[in-house]
């Protein structure tokens, strides 16, 4: 079994492959002020309930973009699997066939995207990640990271709406009917869920002018079965995607 770990700043995704298909996932919030032993609690009742056991491990990939919890889960790979747990950063990207400009720059979760995303479709790909942010990372067929471009995401538009408006709610993420708001809830869906359906495809738009329109779209990310209208513009929707990639990129490092 394979052990992903992808530590966002939302939530830490951790997956279970078995080396057909994901046998579990479990998300555990991002919670920096937390000690190890609340993840290390949690972790091992979820493994506790799938029946794992270390020798069952054979290796831990791990993203992370908080870096304050990099070393939780370092330490926790030890204390739970017995395995020294592979960070997917700089020091692994030169074993990809992915040419990273800035190599300190690029999220380890936007590499492990496009990671999964050449090795699984080998054509010149945008992949958008519904996240915290928005991300659209594009990927040549080669393997190549032409660039990034990252908004907001759609959770983080909300909380950021409630939190510096005295009187607007906090609204779920739900799409209204109707693009004309009847009051203050549905008004906030309607400018922001909706809004972000134009903000998806005039970015997708703007890419394929500059790249070329054969470019095939992937979405990926907690969030991407949200917008319904939008699920026609993917040419694949894959929910595990960044943990495909890290499964990826643990096979192409012990390899090399």
């Amino acid at each position: 079994m394979i052990i992903a770990i992808d530590i966002g700043n939302s939530n830490v995704v951790i997956g279970v492959h078995d080396g057909e298909l994901w046998r579990h996932t479990w998300r555990l919030p991002t919670l920096v002020d937390e000690t190890m032993l609340y993840y290390e609690l949690r972790l091992a009742d979820h493994l506790l309930e799938a029946g794992i056991t270390p020798d069952m491990v054979k290796q831990v990939v791990l993203s992370s973009v908080v870096p304050p919890l990099t070393s939780f889960f370092v330490e926790l790979s030890h204390i739970l699997f017995h395995r020294k747990a592979l960070i997917v950063g700089p020091d692994v990207y030169p074993a990809l066939s992915l040419r990273i400009d800035r190599p300190h720059e690029i999220g380890a979760d936007l590499v492990a995207n496009a990671a999964a995303a050449h090795h699984r479709f080998q054509q010149d790909c945008i992949i958008v990640d519904f996240g915290t942010a928005l991300t659209f990372t594009v990927v040549t067929a080669e393997g190549y990271i032409l660039g990034v471009a990252i908004a907001p995401g759609l959770r983080t538009a909300v909380s950021s709406l409630f939190q510096k408006t005295a009187q607007l709610p906090e609204v779920p993420l739900e799409l209204p009917k109707s693009a004309v708001g009847k009051n203050t809830t549905h008004a906030i869906q309607s400018g922001i869920l909706l809004g972000y359906v134009g903000l998806v495809r005039h970015l997708l738009a703007e890419i394929r002018a500059e790249l070329g329109e054969h470019y095939i779209a992937i979405a990926t990310g907690g969030l991407s079965s949200i917008l319904h209208p939008l699920r026609h513009d993917f040419y694949a929707i894959e929910p595990h995607l960044t943990l495909d990639g890290l499964r990826v990129i643990g096979g192409i490092t012990n390899l090399g």
